[in-house]
């Protein structure tokens, strides 16, 4: 009958380190190891001002123009009624002059 040993068996674990291992050439001088190249990323930082101030202007034949076209918009809905004239230019001219201080537009 075989004998049952009740001694406990320790196992214990070596902790392994990874060594850089280069490689021989057959000459016997150690081979070339590779390095890892890191390529710094640099952002081109353009110096931008937090208020770009950009001014814009048109001709006042232009502002005409849209004072004209805004005014016939009007005129269509109230159905061309001439009667309404003077009230649709006067309110035409109303609503460019707020559109272009809204827009910071400047009449030369």
């Amino acid at each position: 009958m075989a004998k049952s040993d009740d001694s406990e068996i320790k196992v214990t674990k070596k902790k392994v380190s990874k060594k850089k291992v280069s490689k021989k050439t057959a000459v016997g001088k150690p081979a070339v190891t590779k390095k890892a190249v890191t390529k710094k990323k640099t952002a081109s930082k353009k110096k931008v001002s937090k208020k770009a101030v950009v001014s814009k202007t048109i001709t006042s034949e232009q502002r005409y123009q849209m004072v004209q076209e805004a005014a016939y918009h009007l005129a269509e809905k109230s159905g061309f009624d001439s009667s309404y004239d003077l009230d649709n230019w006067l309110a035409a001219e109303a609503q460019i002059k707020a559109k272009l201080a809204k827009e910071k537009i400047s009449v030369a």
